[in-house]
């Protein structure tokens, strides 16, 4: 892997953070607070946002002979099918928003704080010292990684940061996702490396142009498909 990269992207769980806080700590609380906070914000306009992107895709579940919870479409009563979402941990931009809001209040409670491992930091601060950029693409919303890495257990590390992409870029696992990234970052794809704990998410990036690394977080991992593996961000240059 060349030293000289313009970007690095970055994916968050399993790469970045512990899988382990987003499946067992922002999960539950989600599946959780979302019926109180639906409640308490149900005439919130990006709230409704949200709702109405449920709505749309509850009505393709059910379409789709899926037997999603009913549902009789107002906000109030939305929160057993955004769970059943949740159980299924659909990827679905209108549940990713909306758990990002949830978890806002969660943060700014003092109720949550993000996780990142140890090696990040370090690796963050080399990568913009030496004049790369750092950006984050993820299955979650921005705002989620925002929170992450705004109320870290290391700090905030927004500074660190320069762009944020989810799932309004593009499918993780579709090549044309990376080059919409590289485009918004005004910089050839084949300048950037992505880090991703999945191999369908680097074989996307690779064919857009990439360079790519496998994060290997709980040896063994994956079979690599030609991506080089590092088990810590230290063995990035």
């Amino acid at each position: 892997m060349s030293s000289a990269r313009a970007f690095v992207l970055l994916d968050v769980e399993g790469t970045t953070t512990p899988a382990e806080f987003v499946l067992r700590v922002l999960f539950p609380h989600a599946h959780a607070q979302v019926g109180a906070f639906l409640e308490a914000h149900a005439s919130d306009p990006e709230v409704a946002r949200d709702v109405t992107g449920l709505r749309d895709q509850h009505g393709r579940d059910a379409a789709a002979g899926l037997s999603p919870p009913a549902w009789d479409g107002s906000a109030a009563a939305a929160a057993p099918y955004a769970r059943w979402l949740m159980d299924q941990d659909r990827k679905l931009t209108a549940l990713k928003s909306l758990q990002g809001k949830i978890w806002a209040e969660g943060y700014a409670r003092g109720e949550l704080r993000g996780q990142v491992y140890d090696d990040v930091p370090p690796a963050l601060a080399r990568w913009t010292g030496a004049g790369s950029r750092v950006a984050i693409f993820s299955s979650g919303s921005v705002l989620a990684q925002k929170l992450i890495f705004g109320h870290s257990d290391h700090g905030d590390l927004t500074r660190f940061v320069s762009a944020y992409f989810d799932t309004t870029t593009g499918p993780k696992r579709e090549a044309q996702s990376y080059a919409r990234i590289a485009a918004a970052l005004a910089l050839p794809a084949a300048a950037g490396l992505f880090v991703s704990d999945v191999v369908a998410e680097l074989d996307a990036a690779r064919e857009a142009g990439m360079a790519t690394a496998l994060a290997v977080r709980t040896p063994p991992g994956p079979a690599p498909n030609g991506h080089p593996q590092v088990e810590s961000f230290d063995e990035l240059p």
